[in-house]
């Protein structure tokens, strides 16, 4: 288990997994306007819609990264970058979008907020589960690159659905790499962002007040989620009319995409809440709710070096349980490729049609290469454990061919190897569903299949053991 969980689940506790210590009224403002010698009008000084129009690009360039027809199109790869890296006015919500029993306000990006894009919030480092020590931006602008070209966002070839690559790793590498990383790191030092001073000139919010946010609305949690259920909330993602009302929460007929809406990370972590063996978003949420109060009682003056403490232990809380729903996605999506791989083989036992048993494998995979590289780009270093799980993974799934993409040349071409036996990588899913249970802990375990680890391992025999390098 890695350092960060040894110090902060003791803290958590049992009680915090029962929900204990509820916001007010389960609502994430509004909280006042603090800023000494403000002189405008407003009211409250909760603001966060730069990271939901975030959330709108990743949405939007996710449905669009599965619209290629096969061959290279220009025009689709100019809105790919234009939702990525451009900050230009007008584009489209492409996603989400209104539909029957589930209207939305906004139908652009810029009427939540303008000049956003995600190319300059995206990880910074060098990406180790994937070729040639690409930085988070450089891997995603190659599979963009890749998308553009792609056949409705899937290379069978290679066996990549690009539009599952692109969205899970910027749930990582953007979405929970500012927050861990930054807003609820460095920006809680004493120095940065202070409490007595406003965010910007005439802002109606403190450095403190306005970092906390941009937190929480990177999480993608309504704004009212502690008086849902994890099934409302999971339900609210896929636009089920029969939350509509429950979504609503200012009863005006619209879903507002500033604070009614959930997007990915709080999507992923009430998915595996519905299930009633963890609660990891209201334990998000609480923690974000609590420090938010904490900050607004401070007055706009100076946080004290008590208050940040405590501001750390609800950061701390977060970064945890966030770290656990990315584990969860890993450990739910090993199991599924395992289960797909079950499939695929007895298909081709039978030398049957494994085409479209072959695309639900590349599609689970293209999940779990995606979350297994996002939680990844944390604050801390997962060495050993990050290092086991690219290797069991490896660049990319085995074929029914057993070749395997082992590299990528300075053309941008995948370079194929011969990869472990289906048998062996089926073997490889369930060591990489184990790590996740060492590692974090993880208790929601959808789609465990670690049942049948051991007999597995007796069937595929010593070489099971194998591992890609």
């Amino acid at each position: 288990m890695n350092k960060l969980m040894k110090s902060v689940l003791p803290a958590l506790g049992i009680a915090a997994l029962a929900g204990a210590a509820h916001a007010d009224d389960g609502v994430y403002g509004p909280f006042p306007v603090t800023v000494k010698d403000y002189s405008g009008s407003k009211t409250n000084s909760v603001s966060y819609t730069g990271q939901i129009a975030r959330h709108v690009l990743h949405d939007s360039l996710k449905k669009l990264s599965g619209q290629g027809n096969g061959s290279m199109n220009a025009e689709l790869k100019a809105q790919l970058t234009a939702y990525y890296s451009g900050k230009d006015k007008g584009r489209a919500i492409v996603a989400p979008k209104s539909k029957d029993g589930f209207p939305i306000l906004q139908s652009t990006v810029d009427e939540i907020s303008g000049g956003k894009e995600l190319a300059g919030k995206t990880y910074g480092g060098a990406i180790s589960g994937w070729p040639n020590n690409m930085t988070g931006a450089e891997v995603v602008q190659f599979w963009i690159e890749k998308a553009a070209s792609a056949d409705g966002g899937y290379d069978m070839r290679n066996g990549y659905e690009y539009p599952q690559l692109i969205s899970k790793f910027i749930m990582g590498a953007v979405f929970y790499n500012q927050v861990v990383d930054n807003y609820l790191d460095e920006n809680l030092s004493a120095e940065k962002k202070p409490n007595d001073q406003p965010y910007g000139k005439g802002a109606a919010y403190t450095g403190k007040e306005h970092s906390w946010d941009e937190a929480f609305g990177y999480f993608g949690a309504p704004a009212h989620a502690l008086t849902l259920t994890p099934a409302q909330i999971y339900d609210i993602a896929k636009q089920k009319p029969e939350v509509f009302a429950a979504a609503d929460h200012n009863s005006d007929g619209k879903i507002d995409l500033k604070s009614e809406m959930t997007f990915g990370p709080a999507y992923y972590a009430a998915g595996f809440d519905k299930d009633g063996k963890t609660q990891y978003l209201r334990i998000i949420v609480e923690a974000f709710i609590e420090g938010r109060k904490l900050i607004a009682e401070a007055q706009g003056e100076k946080l004290s070096d008590a208050q940040r403490a405590k501001l750390r232990s609800y950061a701390a809380t977060i970064e945890t349980a966030w770290q656990q729903v990315l584990a969860e996605a890993v450990f739910k999506y090993a199991g599924s490729v395992y289960k797909d791989l079950q499939s695929v083989a007895t298909i081709l036992d039978a030398n049957g049609d494994s085409a479209k048993a072959m695309k639900k494998y590349v599609h689970h995979w293209g999940e779990l290469k995606g979350f297994a590289m996002a939680m990844q780009t944390g604050r801390e270093n997962l060495g050993e454990t990050g290092l086991r799980l690219n290797r069991l993974i490896g660049y990319g799934p085995v074929m029914a061919n057993q070749s395997q993409v082992v590299g990528i040349d300075s053309n941008g071409g995948y370079i194929k190897g011969e990869g472990p036996a289906l048998g062996e990588y089926m073997l490889h899913m369930l060591k990489a569903q184990q790590l996740m249970v060492d590692a974090f802990g993880v208790t929601a375990r959808q789609n465990d299949q670690l049942a049948n680890m051991k007999g597995l391992a007796e069937k595929v025999g010593s070489g099971g053991n194998a591992e890609n390098d």
